[in-house]
């Protein structure tokens, strides 16, 4: 939960509190750097609390030209060579993950917005826009456990299927794509509408962009992050950003009950 120190987002300041209070907390970087904390609570107890606060200071990213982006060919060529490069380094997130696998019926699904030649940024705009037009938002038509073909078939969802459908269709294509997790801002600027997937946890996707590094792509909203998206952490898929997961000893059933708020401080 505690958001990214990135070189668009500063975090001025995190607390993370827990109850009962736990027997162990530690910190530590996981290995796609996100900020993690181990906690264990070794009392009896039949409710556990745990809230995490920030402060975060977040910058618009400067994007480049769409048309002076090269060619998704030659990103894909420069991913593949057997040089260290930081394209190479990339490539990493060209391979399959655990919800996610490379298929061809990705490929053929984003085709259309990717034909020869084209700009790697104009396409990948291009195909976020296409997710939006034929998807339709849907709480309930999705689990964490539906498959990304049946997402494609459904053509319903919500914005983790959204992220983790745009990650299968780059990475079928050869181009490497990562998921994000985060927060959208509560509250609109005057005059604009309010973005779907607000006052609850986010998800998206970045694609790697020779000379730029990973930009990100919104396909629940069409459009591409700027200062109102907070980054929390990233990953393969959503298996390697789970906000909360481990081992519950005790009988009884559970119920999970999730809460988020975000407000711009003037």
């Amino acid at each position: 939960m505690h958001p990214l120190e990135l070189p668009r987002q500063q975090v001025l300041d995190f607390t993370l509190q827990v109850e009962p209070e736990p027997s162990a907390l530690v910190e530590r970087r996981d290995y796609f750097g996100n900020c993690t904390d181990f906690l264990s609570v070794e009392t009896p107890h039949r409710k556990l609390v745990v809230v995490g606060r920030s402060r975060v200071r977040v910058v618009a990213p400067k994007l480049p030209e769409p048309a002076s982006t090269p060619a998704w060919e030659q990103v894909r060529e420069a991913c593949g060579r057997d040089v260290l490069t930081p394209e190479t380094e990339a490539a990493e997130f060209r391979f399959d993950s655990p919800y996610i696998r490379r298929h061809p019926d990705f490929a053929d699904y984003a085709a259309a917005c990717f034909p020869a030649g084209r700009p790697v940024l104009e396409a990948v705009h291009d195909f976020t826009g296409r997710i939006f037009r034929d998807f339709t938002f849907d709480a309930r038509a999705t689990t964490i456990a539906t498959p990304v073909h049946e997402v494609l078939q459904k053509r319903r969802g919500v914005c983790q299927d959204f992220a983790h459908l745009g990650i299968a269709c780059l990475r079928s294509l050869g181009l490497p794509a990562r998921y994000i997790s985060g927060y959208l801002e509560t509250l609109p600027p005057p005059g604009r509408k309010r973005l779907v997937g607000a006052d609850a946890s986010h998800a998206w996707f970045a694609f790697w962009c020779p000379g730029h590094g990973w930009i990100g792509a919104d396909p629940t909203n069409n459009m591409l992050p700027g200062d109102r998206h907070i980054v929390v952490a990233r990953g393969r898929d959503f298996s390697d950003v789970s906000p909360l997961r481990g081992v519950v000893l005790g009988g009884g059933r559970h119920r999970l009950k999730v809460g988020v708020d975000v407000v711009r401080m003037e």
